[in-house]
């Protein structure tokens, strides 16, 4: 099992972040080691705090409206090695060791397995 690594954000970093309407966020995870992206998910201000402070990534649920920590169910497990923002504070991305099968509900390991069009 990865080890979590939490991330102390300073309280103007934590200012910076632009919520929706709706007081969420929308974050990206990627694969630390094959840069990879996993998956989209949704955060609010509670589930990004518990996401630094446990080095595991917590998201909001839209569609169960709950706190969803990511392998508690499935075990596929993500542990948060970075964390950024972007430029308009609007958008995060999390480096993430996958632990498990993968990301997606699907079973496949990234949610974006599928292409548009005939691939190379």
């Amino acid at each position: 099992m990865p080890d979590a690594v939490s991330i102390l954000a300073s309280p103007e970093q934590m200012a910076a972040i632009k919520f929706d309407a709706a007081g969420l966020v929308p974050v990206i995870a990627q694969d630390v080691h094959t840069r990879s992206v996993l998956m989209m998910a949704w955060m609010n201000a509670a589930t990004l705090a518990a996401t630094l402070a446990e080095g595991r990534m917590v998201y909001w649920s839209r569609s169960r409206q709950e706190v969803w920590r990511k392998g508690d169910t499935s075990g596929d497990r993500q542990f948060v090695r970075a964390g950024y923002y972007d430029c308009d504070g609007d958008t995060l991305l999390f480096l993430v060791e996958q632990e498990g099968r993968g990301a997606c509900h699907t079973g496949e390991y990234t949610c974006f397995y599928r292409a548009f069009g005939e691939q190379p």
